[in-house]
């Protein structure tokens, strides 16, 4: 074990070592985003394949699409998120509000837009 390696594993006197419960958390906080990402890609594939065609040529398109997108998006976002805490709580940094609430927040209201428009207007 090098010196370096064993002042990281007791922490420096400036900073002191990095309770695991906080990367536990932080990992748990990832996989929700994760999980929610699958959701929204399960979504858009079931859109695709098993909803009916909608009297709107595209509609249901489009409603796949931006499940489908807001998945991919909040996929990198997470890991993003993700690396970003890390890093932060490693260096004893304050973190940043997270960009993805506001993205998920604006995607599902599209989504909620095209579900609304495929399934009220006739």
């Amino acid at each position: 074990m090098t010196v370096e390696d064993q002042d990281q594993e007791q922490g420096t006197p400036e900073q002191p070592p990095l309770d695991y419960r906080f990367t536990l958390a932080n990992e748990r906080t990832f996989l929700a985003w994760i999980r929610t990402s699958l959701g929204l890609l399960a979504a858009g594939v079931a859109v695709h394949t098993l909803v009916q065609p909608f009297h709107h040529v595209g509609v249901r398109r489009a409603l796949s699409l931006s499940c489908i997108a807001l998945a991919v998006a909040l996929a990198m976002g997470a890991y993003t998120h993700w690396r970003d805490v890390q890093v932060r709580m490693e260096r004893g940094e304050p973190l940043r509000n997270p960009l993805l609430v506001p993205i998920l927040a604006a995607g599902i209201a599209v989504v909620s837009v095209f579900a609304a428009v495929a399934t009220v207007w006739p």
